[in-house]
């Protein structure tokens, strides 16, 4: 073990800054919310950036033209695909790996929620909600753990949810995906280990091959958008620091467990909501 500067460090750069540049990420869910969001801080930070979505293609071409005109030296690409279905998944991956030529970082972001409580809720509504938020994670780390083993490097980042922690009234499907990616989450940072050393790729003082998991708190996004304001302020009294949480400040944090001099965080799940757990 040795204590002076790491050979992560790129040159001219000091050892507490990060970096994803010229790395290649796939973020799902990317087109709106957070996913944009972090989309935009990993093409900030140099990283060039696969989005993926589900329908609305429209605006993925809006997004698409925006974010090109912002980060004109990165390489910006759109892919449709329904993460709840496991070959659509590997095929959006396969697709990215063929447009971009690798893949060093997959954020699992997509969600989706169908809120009813338990008496009312449907099989339809425990099955899609499950199928997208934690088998849609599942399949696209699957897919993405066997391209980065084979490379010897990589980031996989889940998003999960303070409500994964907390459990919610009318969201037990939501909850139980979102606290799902934390055993997922922590096995896959186990497997990719040991799978690197059975390929006789030990991640050694390297960039390594990480997974981590984020839990936003109440953030201001879409999703929120249809809640009553008496409600939203009920929440905003809840949260120690007062205010939602903004896009950007998960997105900073998803960036930050992507960077290559972050490889020494990995199964670890990190808060980001405001103090609503303390």
């Amino acid at each position: 073990m040795t204590t002076g500067q790491s050979d992560l460090a790129q040159p001219g750069q000091a050892p507490w800054q990060t970096s994803v540049r010229d790395r290649v990420a796939l973020v799902t869910g990317g087109t709106r919310g957070i996913g944009a969001a972090i989309c935009r801080q990993l093409a900030a930070d140099g990283a060039d950036v696969a989005a993926g979505y589900w329908r609305g293609q429209e605006a993925a071409e809006k997004f698409l033209a925006t974010v090109t005109a912002d980060y004109p030296e990165r390489k910006i690409t759109v892919h449709e695909g329904n993460i709840g279905a496991a070959q659509d998944c590997r095929r959006v991956l396969r697709e990215v790996i063929d447009q971009h030529g690798r893949l060093d970082i997959l954020v699992n972001n997509a969600g989706i929620t169908i809120d009813r409580t338990v008496a009312k809720m449907t099989d339809d509504d425990w099955h899609k909600v499950i199928s997208v938020n934690l088998s849609g994670a599942f399949f696209m780390a699957q897919a993405a753990l066997e391209h980065m083993i084979e490379r010897g490097t990589g980031r996989i980042i889940n998003v999960s949810s303070v409500i994964g922690e907390t459990g919610n009234i009318g969201q037990v499907n939501y909850a139980a995906s979102k606290s799902g990616l934390f055993g997922l989450t922590k096995s896959l940072a186990k497997e990719a280990v040991f799978q690197l050393a059975r390929a006789q790729r030990p991640p050694g003082d390297g960039i390594g091959l990480t997974v981590n998991a984020v839990t936003p708190g109440f953030i201001a996004t879409d999703m929120l958008a249809t809640i009553p304001d008496k409600v939203l302020d009920k929440i905003r009294g809840q949260i120690p620091v007062g205010r939602l949480g903004r896009p950007e400040e998960i997105a900073r944090v998803v960036a930050f467990l992507a960077a290559d001099q972050s490889a020494y965080i990995t199964g670890q799940i990190w808060a980001v909501n405001g103090g609503l757990d303390m």
